[in-house]
């Protein structure tokens, strides 16, 4: 058995590869609010998906039961997660399948390339894993002379478009058809110069171009939505069929799984299964439901390996409070309630991760750099904390408390900022009487400021607070001014000879 590290004693890595953006949510939220095309794409999916989930959770009169099992499966592996990483790692090798174990994004990808070059192949086919997006493994092959064709619709879209990924079940959800025809006419290989926009067409336009690829493969890269520490069983679940043709067709199969997927028994798949297709897709079962065990002589692929991603999780696991992220099934059920998602789409957050878990995870992975301006920083602030994220959460992740708990960690960490220097002028001001009547009536000074009742800009470093939101101006007097002055004497008067009448 190999040895494994998880984190201790010293602190553990963070995660590298497609886990920071480029500029801070509300920079590139600003951008994305100006691409009305993606905003009604988004809309009109995410409120359709939204309306088939409601429907399909309805119906199960346990609902609320399953998604507690959910929660306590989780729990349980996360607190002894060491243990049954060891476990499945025993069961994977016994049934002939090698298992290796990736500290972060450049050593599993490292370890993946190698292992296409010993097939001897220069392509391989990929089925649709959030953990090779999160280590880069595309473009990592690429750079190595290896093509990695995507097999999942979505994916290959994003793909040919030279996109990214905006959401975490529908890749592709910012594009309409139009929009993809256009993207198969010009990147499709052999594609009909004919095409139309009609879905059926353009899904057997990709049938065609992805069926050549599937006769040819020597290998083939999925992630998983499930591993089982009791057997050694791995599973992806799917609604095109495109992935079990990668999972049985290869003589090679390489699985890039991320630590938290795992589950300790065969009989817990009773609970996921039920909840992952109603809460992702609003499905009552995922058409293709694909489980694997190791290696079976002259049946499906003969050489297994898989890769068992840390890249930041062991970091999140140290965390007592935000490790609960880690329960995470990657259903998307948090993305398709989210009023700040459904309006900015998912290339804001600038991660492979978007969305209400993605402001949670992927500063948890990859870390917050407090100080120099990164761009994760701002992610815990990408939320209303309406709370319709935990409602919808399948394995109840209380997503609103862990962003409230990363805004604490962030102040806590951060230097002296100007928003510190307010709150510290601030409580100098509200600890006597005195200076806080004094502050009062400075503040009144702000009218001065204001156009039609609204203050609309403020200097720095009022700036910031003004860029999103308006401020109504300071009343023309405080109310202890007020009650001290005639005006208000005698509306109190009047309101108890009215209180006496009564």
């Amino acid at each position: 058995m190999s040895g494994t590290f998880l984190g201790m004693p010293t602190a553990p890595p963070r995660g590298t590869g497609n886990l920071r953006g480029e500029e801070p949510f509300p920079a590139a939220a600003r951008t994305e609010l100006g691409n009305t095309q993606m905003r009604r794409n988004v809309g009109k999916a995410t409120r359709t998906i939204r309306n088939k989930r409601l429907q399909v959770t309805g119906e199960l009169p346990d609902w609320e039961q399953l998604r507690s099992a959910g929660a306590a499966v989780k729990r349980d592996v996360m607190g002894r997660l060491p243990e049954l990483l060891e476990q499945f790692e025993r069961a994977v090798t016994e049934r002939g399948g090698h298992v290796h174990w990736a500290r972060d994004a450049a050593e599993a990808n490292a370890i993946v390339t190698r292992l296409v070059k010993d097939t001897g192949s220069d392509e391989a086919l990929k089925v649709k894993s959030m953990a090779t997006q999160e280590i880069g493994l595309n473009e990592h092959l690429a750079d190595e002379g290896i093509t990695a064709i995507e097999t999942d619709l979505a994916e290959l879209i994003v793909q040919l478009g030279d996109d990214r990924p905006s959401h975490i079940l529908v890749p592709a959800i910012h594009r309409n058809r139009s929009e993809i025809r256009e993207i198969f006419l010009r990147s499709m290989p052999g594609v009909d110069p004919g095409l139309d926009d009609d879905p059926t067409h353009l899904a057997n336009a990709a049938r065609r171009f992805l069926r050549e690829r599937f006769m040819r493969a020597r290998v083939a890269i999925s992630g998983a939505n499930f591993g089982i520490a009791e057997t050694g069983t791995l599973s992806v679940v799917e609604s095109e069929g495109n992935g079990r043709m990668c999972l049985t067709m290869p003589r090679t199969l390489i699985t890039v799984m991320g630590l938290e997927k795992l589950i300790p028994a065969y009989a817990d798949l009773e609970v996921f299964l039920q909840l992952l297709p109603r809460s992702s897709t609003g499905e009552r079962m995922n058409p293709y439901t694909s489980m694997w065990t190791g290696v079976t002589p002259d049946d499906g692929p003969q050489e297994f390996h898989l890769v068992l991603l840390d890249n930041g999780r062991t970091a999140t696991l140290a965390d007592a409070v935000g490790r609960e992220a880690l329960h995470c099934i990657r259903c998307s059920a948090c993305l398709n309630v989210c009023p700040v998602y459904e309006r900015t789409g998912g290339h804001a957050y600038g991660s492979t991760y978007p969305g209400p878990i993605g402001a949670v995870l992927t500063p948890q992975l990859a870390g917050m750099d407090t100080g120099g301006g990164d761009p994760n920083s701002s992610l815990p602030y990408a939320s209303s904390l309406c709370g319709a994220c935990f409602d919808a959460c399948p394995v109840k992740i209380d997503i609103p408390s862990l962003l409230v708990e990363l805004r604490h960690q962030h102040v806590e960490e951060a230097h002296l900022s100007a928003e510190q220097l307010m709150m510290k002028a601030a409580s100098t001001a509200m600890a006597t009487s005195g200076r806080w009547t004094a502050a009062q009536r400075a503040a009144q000074l702000g009218r001065l400021l204001g156009r039609g009742g609204r203050i609309r800009t403020l200097p720095p470093p009022g700036s910031a607070w003004t860029s999103a939101r308006d401020l109504p101006v300071p009343p023309k007097q405080t109310f202890r001014q007020w009650w001290d002055s005639a005006e208000g004497r005698a509306a109190i008067d009047d309101a108890h000879r009215e209180g006496g009448r009564r």
